[in-house]
């Protein structure tokens, strides 16, 4: 059987067509596999950025520690020094009762 012209076109054009498809199906599972490394990498995104801010809250409670810890220690400092004093009064007082009453 002898090919015409426009069978032969046809043929052609068959052909093109299932190469589109081809193409186009190869196209849309390529843009899947970066749709879902996209996503892949969002989610690594996240995950770091969780493990950031959970670093950052413990890093804080520690600094809130410390600064509790120096003012406590501060308090206690001058709580110590109110009572050196106050005993100083006290027997500067009792001395002078003591003189009263000689």
């Amino acid at each position: 059987m002898v090919n015409t012209r426009s069978q032969t076109k046809m043929a052609d054009n068959a052909d093109l067509l299932a190469l589109l498809a081809e193409m186009k199906k190869s196209m849309e599972k390529g843009q899947e596999e970066m749709k879902d490394r996209m996503e892949k990498g969002q989610e690594g995104m996240k995950e770091e950025m969780r493990k950031g801010q959970e670093g950052m809250k413990e890093e804080m409670r520690k600094g809130q520690e410390a600064m509790k810890n120096q003012i406590q220690s501060h308090v206690e400092s001058i709580i110590g020094e109110i009572k050196v004093h106050v005993n100083s009064c006290i027997e500067k007082i009792e001395e002078d009762v003591q003189s009263v009453k000689r």
